[in-house]
């Protein structure tokens, strides 16, 4: 995997360089880049992949002002003017499937290629209100709160005990998250999904829907209505994976 550089505006990123179409990777809440890494080595085979830190993770930049699915549309944006990349495949899971949705709402047009990976939609007032329990716990104590319920959440139980180190490198992620920036962002996963329900979305290019039958929290009913909004789209939902589930099942 290539050395990290910057964008001008403080994006860490990588980028595979060797080939001409171009794939973006966004991961989701208190990760980083990393999480892709097997994603990387096998799309790299025959895609020029780029896979950045989120502002406010990772070594990118914590974001200045207001924190909305905007700023994080407005962050690819700046990666692909800063690099000149005009047309390109963005792939995004859980809040990166929110923002990719957002970006590709405004910049169809770059698209020739949308992946949305376990990512939410309409919750009903309970899941709303466990959501906002979460954020709420990381404001005033901070990600360490909630990373083990995180962990039971996102993996199954088999490969957890299987894999220990990387559950444990999963956690070093999230733990590193500054506490009052991460709790901005994570209240994205409340407000966001208010802001991106309605009717159909203008995205015109072939368009990836996909999540694990058992991730309770971004649930295949979610990307049924994800799905439902995008002309061009195909549903895929994974037996017997969690949220985790590109890690888990790469």
């Amino acid at each position: 995997l290539k050395m990290i550089k910057f964008t001008k505006y403080h994006t860490a990123y990588i980028d595979s360089i060797d080939h001409k179409n171009v794939v973006i990777l966004v991961h989701g809440l208190g990760m980083s880049h990393k999480m892709w890494n097997a994603q990387i080595r096998e799309l790299s085979k025959n895609y020029r992949v780029i896979a950045y830190d989120l502002l406010g993770h990772g070594q990118s930049l914590d974001p200045k002002g207001n924190i909305d699915l905007n700023l994080f549309s407005k962050q690819i944006l700046e990666i692909t003017d800063n690099l000149e990349i005009n047309h390109f495949g963005l792939i995004g899971f859980s809040l990166g499937g929110m923002i990719v949705r957002k970006f590709a709402i405004r910049y169809s047009d770059k698209l020739w290629a949308l992946g949305i990976l376990n990512s939410p939609y309409i919750r009903n007032k309970e899941a709303t209100m466990l959501v906002q329990k979460r954020v709420d716990q990381v404001r005033q104590f901070g990600p360490e709160v909630t990373v083990n319920d995180a962990i039971e959440r996102w993996f199954t139980k088999n490969f957890q005990k299987k894999n220990p180190d990387f559950i444990e490198l999963v956690k070093s992620w999230i733990l590193s998250n500054n506490k009052e920036v991460y709790s901005k962002i994570y209240q994205l996963l409340v407000d966001g999904v208010q802001e991106l329900q309605g009717l159909e979305l203008p995205i015109n290019c072939p368009t990836l829907v996909m999540t694990g039958d058992h991730d309770f929290g971004n649930s295949p009913k979610m990307s049924e209505q994800i799905a439902s909004q995008i002309k061009n789209s195909k549903l895929v939902i994974l037996k017997g994976l969690k949220h985790m589930a590109l890690a888990e099942d790469a």
